[in-house]
């Protein structure tokens, strides 16, 4: 499966991050091209892939910078399950193509 570009709310702001399945049902979290993080559906829900699990690859991993301009995205419960709403409805579009 091929990468795609997700938004979501993200207090204020509106946040684009692109998606990079990694196997059917994890799906690595990109942010400004570096890697924030991963997410997994299993038992019914969305759940964050632990550091030990996800591997980096050819990418960095995401640095907050208080001092950006940028939205500093954090990985929270309610974060993790609007992006994996989001992957739901892009993946469900896809299988309607």
């Amino acid at each position: 499966m091929e990468p795609f570009n997700i938004k979501i709310g993200y207090g204020d702001n509106n946040v684009t991050l692109t998606i990079l399945p990694t196997s059917d049902q994890q799906y690595k979290v990109i942010y400004f091209g570096a890697i924030l993080g991963a997410v997994k559906y299993e038992a019914d829900c969305w759940d964050l892939v632990s550091e030990e699990e996800l591997q980096a690859g050819d990418l960095p991993f995401y640095r907050h910078d208080l001092n950006s301009d940028r939205a500093n995205v954090i990985l929270d419960e309610a974060t993790i399950d609007e992006i994996g709403e989001e992957i739901e409805i892009t993946l469900r579009l896809e299988k309607d193509i």
